[in-house]
């Protein structure tokens, strides 16, 4: 079982900034954190940002200019700094990792991040 500890989410006002931390005990060989998604009722998961071992990033349309991925290869965390925050950014946000052991993708259990007045 993947040991994964999401955290950062909250409420926020529009405008403001929020910081999501996904981190894991297990070394980076081993499980590989790919980046953020996230997910509003009855829509698909999307992918927010994701950023890879040699720290390439690729961001949604969206977040450009406002969301930044970064990694702290030491701790095995990767972070999603989230500034200017809008309404519409309002989600559960899941941090998705590779795991080479069973050569597959597992999730977190998500954080709820509300962006509201």
């Amino acid at each position: 079982q993947v040991q994964l500890e999401e955290s950062g989410g909250g409420l926020v006002q529009p405008g403001g900034s929020l910081r999501l931390s996904c981190a894991t005990p297990t070394s980076s060989s081993i499980i590989k954190i790919k980046g953020w998604y996230r997910q509003t009722p009855g829509k698909q998961r999307e992918l927010v940002a994701s950023i890879s071992s040699a720290g390439s990033t690729v961001y949604a349309d969206s977040v450009k200019g406002r969301f930044t991925i970064s990694r702290d290869n030491a701790k095995n965390t990767v972070y999603l700094q989230m500034n200017n925050l809008k309404p519409e950014d309002t989600a559960v946000y899941y941090c998705n990792v590779y795991d080479t052991y069973y050569a597959a993708d597992f999730w977190g259990q998500g954080t709820q991040v509300t962006v509201s007045s």
